[in-house]
């Protein structure tokens, strides 16, 4: 009875053990702009980030789920499924761009983002929020409104939150394809910055 009892403790102890030297998950749910649009992978600053956070000390994995295309609608139909299969302890909302260059309601990003937002707390994970900017064309009101949303989720939510992405790349035509909308490999370093000064106090 003795000896099964041990036997018990130890395969107790090691499955919890083992659980804790696993890595970590950052789970990033993104469009073009998290999925190396037109560049290696492994030039993407999702690739970057997790060459640092693969190396802590208590080591993550950045997870990336980001798809081209990819609306704030998609992307939460698609979160469900995610957090079930990954299990991630930080969730990374990159979303609203296509939204925006599609001149859909703002009102539908907002409910869209609160509910990615309130499926990734559910699941116990934290949320950082990356918002993103439209180009000038897209008129004053549209464009603050769009900005708006992000500031309004993360104060709501008390959530840290990168209010530009491409914040010191995107004016700057050697950073970014001809598109003018998606950053080169050497535009994903800055972006990479950008996303780290907000997710690195996540990670401690």
């Amino acid at each position: 009875m003795r000896r099964c009892l041990m036997v018990l403790l130890l395969l107790v102890w090691g499955a919890v053990a083992s659980a804790a030297d696993a890595p970590r998950k950052v789970l990033v749910l993104g469009d073009s702009l998290s999925a190396a649009h037109n560049i290696p992978v492994e030039a993407g600053w999702v690739r970057l980030l997790n060459a640092r956070t693969s190396k802590m000390a208590t080591p993550w994995t950045m997870v990336n789920a980001s798809i081209s295309g990819e609306t704030s609608l998609s992307g939460r139909n698609r979160l469900n499924a995610l957090l079930k299969k990954e299990q991630p302890g930080i969730v990374v909302i990159e979303l609203g761009a296509n939204d925006g260059l599609q001149g859909l309601p703002l009102g539908q990003l907002a409910d869209n983002l609160e509910a990615m937002i309130a499926a990734s707390t559910k699941a116990g994970a934290k949320v950082l929020l990356l918002g993103i900017e439209l180009p000038v064309n897209y008129g004053p009101q549209y464009r603050d409104g769009l900005r708006k949303i992000y500031a309004d989720a993360a104060k709501k939510h008390g959530l840290p939150l990168v209010p530009f992405l491409l914040d010191g790349v995107a004016l700057d035509p050697a950073l970014m394809q001809d598109d003018g909308l998606h950053p080169t490999a050497k535009g994903e370093v800055p972006v990479a910055e950008n996303v780290w000064k907000a997710l690195a106090p996540m990670l401690k």
